[in-house]
């Protein structure tokens, strides 16, 4: 089993000895760090907590508050909520920080604590580092009986959080109740069952079909939105003819969307989607990780836009989003990022925009899916001897490619016309993580590999040495 402590937050699996696994001891030690910072810059801070529907979430709700009140932090409580509702309360209720407890896609046994500043973002690197070393050296001091911190709840986050969608200039609630919409949604018994009936009755939905909405953290399948886990929502789409399919993660800040006749939308073009209808409307640079679909840069390219590229990870993008002004963002895993609501992955508010375009469009979704490029990507990984150095692997590879235009903001990306292969190493494992993308599945499966073969190569060369 695992325990993965990253500037990025706290994760692991549910049970075991501590240290190896997310057990109360680790808890209490990380959000005793993350506590103890924020008390150090405020005489009584506020932090906001919330959860998706894991079955540990309720056991690491009382830890966590329990220990955030013993450094004297008083705690509001959001109960069963989504990441994104989480992340916009934190401002609301002007705290200092934020803690998610989910483990996003991943499967039943994990849970983690997601970290947030004061703004209601993710924290940053070096706060993240400086958590991590206050963990480890383990020195807290807690309140004494007469300074404990208090305990409120909130019941009415995701009703503000609903009402900030509905009042932006772009969701179209008239037009998209005109259209008299039925939807299907696979919410996987998670707090998506809570929050997307709940918009999509508020954006005037004519009909929602909810599979597996009671949150209750029994995941019927892989809860990661991929298409070979939503079979029954394929399905229920062309049997009973709805007009488009909604997939969520357990903490609804990713997107996935089916068409009406049962096939994938593409996870990819949830943010393509999404940015087309935003720049239409408010002109101005797009932002994505260098591991998602060119078919971004496409839609700018068509509307003389900029468009820029990140490092891999939320707050990389949120931080080139910033730097650059950027009017819509996001990561080609179906998270969407609109700054004129908050600066994080929103499900919602993608839902939300993605009708009010497909409502004006007059559009059935497959029809709106043909009006963009066709890309197929392709991951895979490889593993390395331990004594090979993943950096000199891409030394190598850079020099052998030096012809091609690239890109080493993270890992190496290397364009060849209209395809491209994007490498990264892992901080946990000796290996590296391929990502291609080209016109064809045909051609960006020769590209992985052709790369593993440059990889393989390196490996034995390096062997005979």
């Amino acid at each position: 089993m695992t325990l993965i402590a990253s500037i990025s937050g706290i994760r692991g699996t549910i049970g075991g000895k501590p240290i190896d696994n997310l057990t109360p001891p680790d808890i209490v030690r990380f959000v005793s760090a993350y506590g103890s910072l924020l008390r150090a810059g405020n005489k009584r801070p506020k932090v906001v907590i919330g959860r998706d529907a894991r079955l540990s979430g309720a056991m690491l709700a009382h830890l966590v508050t329990g220990t955030l009140q013993a450094l004297g932090i008083d705690v509001i409580d959001v109960g069963l909520a989504t990441t994104p509702t989480v992340a916009m309360a934190v401002p609301r209720a002007g705290a200092q920080g934020g803690i998610i407890l989910t483990a996003s896609h991943n499967p039943i046994q994990w849970n983690a604590l997601k970290l947030l500043n004061a703004e209601g973002e993710f924290i940053d690197a070096a706060t993240g580092e400086a958590i991590l070393q206050k963990a480890n050296e383990g020195s807290f001091e807690y309140a004494g009986v007469h300074h404990l911190g208090s305990y409120l709840t909130n019941e009415h986050a995701l009703d503000e959080h609903i009402e900030a969608i509905k009042a932006l200039s772009l969701v179209d609630v008239d037009a998209i109740r005109a259209r008299q919409f039925r939807v299907v949604v696979d919410a996987v018994h998670s707090v998506g069952g809570i929050a997307v009936p709940r918009l999509l009755e508020a954006l005037g939905v004519q009909e929602v079909k909810v599979l597996y909405g009671e949150p209750n953290g029994h995941f019927p399948h892989n809860p990661e939105p991929l298409p070979e886990h939503l079979h029954e929502l394929s399905s229920t789409l062309t049997k009973e003819n709805y007009d488009l399919g909604i997939a969520v993660d357990p903490d609804v800040d990713r997107l996935a969307l089916f068409c009406e006749d049962g096939s994938p939308f593409g996870e990819e073009y949830t943010l393509v989607a999404v940015a087309d209808y935003v720049l239409q409307h408010e002109p101005g640079p797009a932002v994505s990780n260098l591991s998602s679909s060119q078919a971004l840069r496409v839609v700018c390219e068509r509307m003389q836009l900029p468009y820029y590229a990140s490092a891999v990870g939320e707050v990389n993008v949120v931080a080139k989003m910033k730097e650059v002004g950027a009017t819509i963002g996001g990561e080609g895993n179906g998270g969407i990022i609109y700054p004129k609501l908050h600066y994080g992955r929103d499900a919602l508010v993608g839902i939300a925009l993605f009708l009010s375009y497909l409502a004006k469009s007059g559009k059935k979704v497959s029809a709106l899916r043909a009006t963009y490029p066709n890309f197929f990507m392709v991951k895979n990984k490889i593993e390395l001897s331990e004594d090979l150095n993943p950096d000199s692997v891409l030394n190598a590879l850079k020099e052998k490619y030096a012809r091609q235009q690239q890109d080493t903001t993270d890992g190496l990306k290397i364009y060849f016309d209209d395809a491209w292969v994007h490498l990264r190493r892992s901080n946990t494992e000796p290996i590296i993580r391929i990502y291609t993308e080209a016109p064809t599945q045909h051609i960006a499966e020769n590209l992985v590999e052709k790369f593993m073969a440059d990889i393989r190569e390196l490996r034995q060369l390096n062997q005979e040495e």
